[in-house]
């Protein structure tokens, strides 16, 4: 809705969550993952999928049941995203590559059991043994596929996407680069309407040039997401993802004694904000923290009604900038 030169809107949806104030939702307790959830709540989410790093089948699994237990204490918890562990060695990020594995038959239904239907979404190299069949599983299961830290080139990502797949897990990192003849999964993702793809708006992980082409080429379908982890909200210092330490600079997370990036300090505001500065139409990059994820979970679409309650809208401002939304001003 728009107010002024300004836009309200609902608030926003992250679909690549990994924690906030010091707190992994892969270890955190109920108390915990809640001050995690409150840090993004202060910075406009009001949905997001707890998302977990890869770790060996059985204790994803224990950490999956454990989760699952806990999620219907938070009303923001849309669900869970499991980064993993079906990924690429070659292509792991800040992924331990002890935790990898294909995705087996016995993996992908011990996951699923595990998760008592609260998994929504999981990230999965469609080049490994097995994982066309999984893909299949895993969508008839009503479980989001997305493909990322992945080497597949383009007819790789497109058959994954063919059978379903339809989420690109933070495009242009952890994959194979799109090259003007071999444009790998970004090119399949982009080929393909159903699929929305992910985009990191840090200012490190992707340039503003080409979070402008993501816009361009697959118009409302990009989810700006965070892919933030424990550090987010806090000091540099020293953290860990799963079982690897991280060294965050400057806010910037990076695996200990390496230039890998282990996810972000970002927040949804922030995205937003730094995609307008970018270039990207306030509409557009509001849709792509409402609208758009919404979408992909099956969740209605964001709506502001006249004569809604204010508590949870927000309003941007044409340079990006998000504040609470407050009546008395409007």
């Amino acid at each position: 809705m728009q107010l002024g030169n300004a836009v309200v809107t609902t608030t926003f949806t992250d679909l690549h969550c990994h924690g906030a104030s010091g707190v992994a939702f892969d270890d955190g307790p109920e108390g915990a993952i809640r001050e995690a959830i409150d840090f993004h709540g202060d910075h406009g989410t009001g949905r997001m999928l707890l998302s977990l790093v890869s770790a060996p089948v059985p204790r994803l699994a224990t950490r999956l049941a454990e989760v699952s237990a806990v999620l219907p204490s938070f009303a923001e918890a849309a669900g869970i995203h499991a980064e993993g562990p079906f990924l690429a060695p070659g292509r792991r990020g800040a992924h331990d590559a002890a935790a990898l594995t294909d995705p087996t038959p016995w993996a992908v239904e011990t996951l699923l059991e595990a998760s008592d239907g609260r998994l929504r979404s999981i990230t999965i190299a469609p080049e490994l043994p097995g994982a066309i069949d999984a893909i299949d599983r895993l969508t008839a299961a009503g479980v989001v596929v997305a493909v990322g830290h992945t080497d597949a080139d383009y007819d790789q990502a497109a058959e994954a996407f063919d059978h379903g797949a339809s989420l690109l897990t933070h495009a242009f990192n952890a994959m194979r680069p799109f090259l003007h003849r071999e444009p790998g999964p970004i090119g399949a993702a982009i080929d393909r309407d159903h699929v929305v793809l992910e985009a990191i708006a840090d200012g490190h992980h992707i340039h503003d040039s080409a979070l402008r082409l993501l816009f361009a080429a697959a118009p409302g379908r990009i989810a700006l997401v965070t892919d933030a982890m424990s550090a987010t909200g806090c000091a540099d210092g020293d953290f860990a993802i799963g079982e690897l330490d991280v060294t965050v600079t400057g806010g910037v997370p990076y695996l200990a004694g390496t230039t890998t990036l282990a996810g972000s300090t970002l927040t949804l505001d922030e995205a937003v904000r730094r995609s307008v500065r970018a270039g990207i139409p306030v509409a557009q990059a509001v849709a792509a923290v409402t609208a758009v994820p919404a979408a992909l979970l099956g969740e209605p679409e964001p709506r502001v009604d006249v004569g809604a309650a204010t508590a949870d809208l927000l309003v941007v401002h044409q340079d990006g900038s998000v504040v609470a939304f407050d009546a008395a001003t409007a």
